[in-house]
């Protein structure tokens, strides 16, 4: 058979390649000429051979770390070497490397989940144990609609690491200047140009090469915390590159169903048209359908088509119509399973109750035969053509499948064509959504009233109908139907055309309304969002009326809020009076179908999106996967913040991919969302602490970590440029081989990584007060600010120290180097201690540790250092001075600070 592998709107922009014809030979293998895509899962973002070249670009394609590989390649150059290679090559190479085994080690976890996925799938078409062929599945793997509507997985960079990216190109212009004036200063002397390479080279730790190792060690210990957190259990980190994107963001988007939802449908309402039964009543139905039931067991003589339809039908026969109509029309299968006490066979054989267990695609249809079940009517088998139901009085009716029409996106509805076995009856039974089916049923004064006040009250509305065939009508219709799926040629729009053929005046029997029930604490979750300052828009593909009141139960929109419900609009002048109207209401929630943002997006992106941001909230209902990215995509270009989108089927993978920071849950619909995020929980509410504790811990803290590395390394520098300034400004280096190396490893690096350990508040206190998380959205704790504040603090404590040192040596340069040295050690400590702000006992570890082994070290750094001067009394006077003129100005201001101008968390941790 011929075959078109059809192309999603989204393949354009995947880059992937064009669709081709596709011949399906059956029975004969051996003329197979194409291999097509292997039925797995993979959301790796690499693979054996791009690995290594992958991640290597990945690391050289931004600024920073490409300006660390030339300049460890400059040194193969005799004229500029100023060290030895190790000095430049060992810190390039440990910064790779923490790198390429974090990749690796991700890429691993992400391949063995898909590989523990994939074996589950596999396993549960190998245990049917079927030995027949009974179709062929022409789209697998990759080609599959859930997948061509996603894009390839791919490395996000956090908004933070641009921003340092950002400040290491300000420190390599400052650098270039400073290696300018050096040379200008020497009035361009000789073979300047050389010089100036020297000096870029001499100045090049003004840039720290360890700012990336350090914030790269950094996240990976926000990643263990997250998922070592008691409090969100099974909370999975599968991106460790963007924690801190956690601590910044503004808009939150969120798919309903199994998200806000736990997907756990629950039958709530079943609607006549004149009477309608709720729960309390169930019992009442299930006693009419019971002494209906009864009665029909024994019909009169005078019963047939013709006389059911002169008869006046009473509540009774609605009823059992109804549930019979429930009980046949929908794709759910009853599975007996053993359950230690039972055989499995035996319990299939004689339909235990206990046993059984439904299987079905939508939670919505088990919910339907459940309900069917506690009114009496029992779904007890069912197989490809046939299925079996039991009466209250334990009557087996059964029923041939002549034809089923699966549900679709595109249809809204399914139905099911029957023969009672008893009766000979050929009957057609339709479910579906009301906007396809009020044009289906015949007419009547009551659907869409009925309809709409169901969906107001949160339910999920179908409608039921039904048609009576004769034979002669069956065979017919069969007769096209199967010479319309034979045809070559527009073969399923003849197909759709034969079934519409019978979707014509059929009989309306009933509305039914289910309730997907709110996940634990959506409520308070929401609400410390939105007092977070995030703005929270809800994307969901269900009915307005549906989608509304689930906002309003999970108080996404509070009372006090008024509602705008967006006009469905065609046009672009309707869009036009419909935006002035909305333009017109202030501080309002906004409720838009897909169809009508389609046409926004269309004639006036700009002013609708500028409008929709300033909502409070925004639930867009009838929205496809696509258009949920459209929109991450638009609040991205739009706003320039930071989004974070929410789902957990895999029509909502398209939108976690494209958000600067994507959740999966893991719920009822699989595991394609979680599999697919940067970052899996188990339950919404899990998202407040994910943001509010680790997402404002982890900014905070690599903010406070890239400054305090950029300082070490300015201080380091300012001596290096005092000390060139003193001596004729020669492009000796002040520090040579051991002592650069160990200053910024050994010496410094556990005080300073230690502050990964640092908080401001307790996470009890971050929970309870939301608004502090919306101090970060400025950016204020990693801004130019902060920066040139750590710049200026840099310059002065690097000209103390060298210009102390310079002040006080007696007789040789190797006393500069040990007071200098030793007081620049002392003050990073000092430093360290000072910009901590809750204490941990490994911190203290870290400060002892670092100051012991510079002191056993001292021993064997005779080369550098006078390990005989560094004994007496002046050396101990001159350090301890310097140390304190550098810090202790600094202790003040910061005292005076905290008295006369607390920041905002003082007060609660007071």
């Amino acid at each position: 058979k011929e075959s078109r592998v059809q192309c999603c709107e989204c393949m354009r922009c995947c880059g992937r390649r064009d669709p081709r014809p596709r011949t399906v030979w059956l029975g004969h293998p051996e003329k197979r000429d194409q291999r097509y895509p292997r039925n797995v899962i993979n959301n790796q973002k690499y693979n054996f051979f791009t690995f290594l070249p992958g991640v290597l670009f990945n690391q050289f394609k931004y600024f920073f770390n490409l300006y660390f590989l030339l300049l460890a390649c400059s040194q193969f150059v005799p004229e500029m070497r100023l060290g030895a290679l190790y000095t430049y090559w060992v810190p390039l190479g440990f910064v790779l490397a923490v790198t390429i085994i974090r990749e690796a080690v991700e890429e691993i976890r992400c391949y063995t989940r898909d590989k523990e996925v994939n074996s589950q799938i596999y396993s549960k078409l190998t245990a049917r144990g079927s030995a027949h062929v009974v179709g062929v599945v022409l789209y697998t793997g990759r080609e599959l609609r859930s997948v061509m509507n996603t894009s390839n997985p791919r490395s996000k960079i956090g908004l933070f690491d641009l921003e340092v990216n950002c400040l290491t190109k300000i420190l390599f212009g400052a650098l270039v200047v400073v290696s300018l004036v050096m040379v200008a200063l020497q009035h361009f002397a000789g073979r300047w140009y050389l010089q100036i390479i020297r000096f870029l080279l001499l100045f090049s730790n003004i840039i720290p090469i360890s700012l990336r190792v350090n914030l790269d060690m950094g996240k990976i210990v926000y990643s263990w915390m997250i998922r070592r957190d008691s409090k969100i259990p099974g909370t999975v980190v599968r991106s460790s590159t963007i924690p801190e994107q956690l601590g910044r963001i503004s808009y939150l988007l969120t798919d309903k169903t199994g998200t806000l939802t736990q997907n756990e449908m629950v039958f709530k309402r079943l609607h006549l048209g004149t009477v309608a039964y709720g729960l309390d009543p169930w019992m009442k139905c299930r006693a009419i359908f019971s002494i209906y039931t009864q009665q029909s067991q024994d019909p009169p003589a005078l019963k047939g088509p013709t006389l059911a339809t002169k008869v006046r039908k009473t509540m009774s026969s609605r009823v059992h119509e109804a549930v019979k109509a429930i009980a046949l029309c929908h794709n759910v299968t009853p599975v007996y399973e053993s359950n230690g006490v039972t055989d499995q066979a035996e319990a299939e054989r004689h339909y235990e109750d206990s046993c059984r267990v439904y299987q079905a695609s939508s939670p919505d249809e088990v919910a339907l035969v459940q309900w069917t079940e506690s009114v009496g009517l029992t779904l007890v088998g069912r197989d490809q053509s046939s299925m079996q139901l039991r009466t209250p009085g334990g009557q087996i009716l059964n029923f041939t499948i002549l034809q089923i029409f699966p549900f679709t996106y595109e249809s809204k509805r399914m139905g099911i064509i029957v023969r009672d076995e008893s009766t000979g009856e050929i009957t057609f039974y339709m479910k579906g959504a009301d906007v396809v089916m009020a044009g289906i049923v015949q007419y009547n004064d009551w659907l869409e009233e009925e309809c709409g006040n169901m969906a107001r009250e949160g339910l999920r509305v179908l409608v039921v109908a039904k048609k009576s065939l004769t034979e002669e009508q069956y065979q017919d219709f069969e007769a096209r139907y199967v010479q319309a799926k034979l045809s070559v040629h527009d073969r399923s729009l003849k197909v759709a055309t034969v079934i519409e053929s019978l979707e014509m005046e059929m009989e309306l029997l009933c509305l039914t309304g289910v309730e997907d029930q709110l996940q634990m604490d959506v409520r308070p979750t929401l609400e410390t969002l939105r007092n977070a300052g995030i703005k929270v828009w809800m994307l969901t593909g269900d009915k307005l009326e549906t989608a509304t009141c689930t906002a309003k139960n999970a108080h996404l929109v509070t009372r006090t809020q008024d509602i705008h419900i967006f006009r469905l609009v065609t046009n672009r002048g309707e869009a036009h009076l419909e935006l002035n109207a909305f333009r017109r209401k202030h501080d309002c929630a906004l409720v838009i179908s897909g169809d009508s943002l389609e046409v926004c997006l269309k004639y006036y992106e700009y002013e609708f999106m500028e409008l929709a941001c300033q909502c409070p909230a925004v639930v867009c209902c009838r929205c496809a996967p696509t258009q949920k990215a459209q929109i991450v995509c638009l609040l991205q270009e739009r706003t320039g913040k930071l989004t974070c989108a929410v789902g957990d089927g895999g029509n909502d993978v398209s939108m976690i991919q494209e958000a600067d920071c994507g959740v999966g849950v893991e719920g009822k619909e699989g595991k394609q969302a979680s599999l697919a995020a940067d970052f899996s929980i188990t339950q919404f509410k899990h998202l407040g602490r994910l943001l509010m504790v680790h997402g404002r811990n982890s900014y905070k803290r690599s903010a406070a970590l890239s400054q305090f590395v950029i300082h070490r390394s300015l201080c380091i520098s300012t001596m290096q440029a005092v000390f060139s300034s003193v001596f004729y400004f020669a492009s000796v280096p002040l520090y040579q081989g051991f002592l650069i190396i160990g200053y910024s490893t050994i010496y410094t690096m556990f005080p300073v990584f230690s502050l990964v350990l640092d908080k401001d508040v307790k996470s009890e206190v971050a929970m309870l007060y939301p608004e502090l998380y919306k101090d970060l959205l400025k950016g204020r704790p990693l801004s130019y600010k902060t920066f040139l504040i750590w710049v200026l603090i840099s310059i002065y404590q690097g000209s103390i120290i060298m210009y102390g040192a310079l002040l006080l040596f007696e007789s040789e340069f190797v006393h500069i180097v040990a007071i200098s040295f030793t007081s620049l050690i002392l003050t990073e400590l000092l430093m360290v201690a000072l910009t901590i702000q809750t204490w941990h006992w490994l911190m203290i570890v870290a400060e002892l540790l670092s100051l012991s082994c510079y002191i056993a070290s001292l021993v064997f750094l005779h080369e550098f250092i006078d390990v005989y001067f560094i004994a007496t009394l002046s050396f101990l006077w001159k350090v301890t001075v310097i140390t304190l003129v550098s810090c202790l100005p600094l202790y003040v201001l910061k005292y005076l600070r905290r008295r006369f101008s607390p920041p905002s968390y003082s007060k609660l941790t007071s």
